[in-house]
């Protein structure tokens, strides 16, 4: 998490971060488990704006060359896999604009409560 490159991709921003990596999904999950996961995949049947988000939301994203793991994506319940809808021609939106979408709706319904 050192990386020159890490640490110039988070510019002005990475001092409001605060980074934690965890040893496994399953400690992931563990150390989350009172927080809704939430996760995004081309393959999900709910368009995110069909929900209602909550501020402790946690909104997960795949590498943008494959998503998700299909296992992953199974151990969640349907209604927690979202997609953004696309064009049909499309394989799929870039991952920053995806993940900028999906925040920015969450962040609307809970009335920019984490930017306040």
């Amino acid at each position: 998490m050192e990386t020159k490159q890490l640490r110039r991709a988070g510019l002005d921003y990475r001092d409001l971060t605060h980074v934690v990596e965890h040893e496994s999904w399953e400690h992931f999950a563990a150390a989350h488990a009172e927080s809704r996961i939430l996760a995004f995949s081309t393959k999900a049947k709910i368009i995110y704006t069909d929900i209602s988000y909550q501020s402790d939301d946690i909104l997960l994203f795949g590498p943008e060359t494959r998503g998700l793991p299909e296992t992953l994506l199974d151990a969640l319940p349907n209604e927690q896999v979202l997609k953004l809808p696309m064009l049909p021609s499309s394989r799929s939106l870039n991952l920053s604009n995806t993940v900028a979408i999906a925040a920015y709706e969450a962040l609307r319904q809970t009335n920019f409560a984490e930017m306040r």
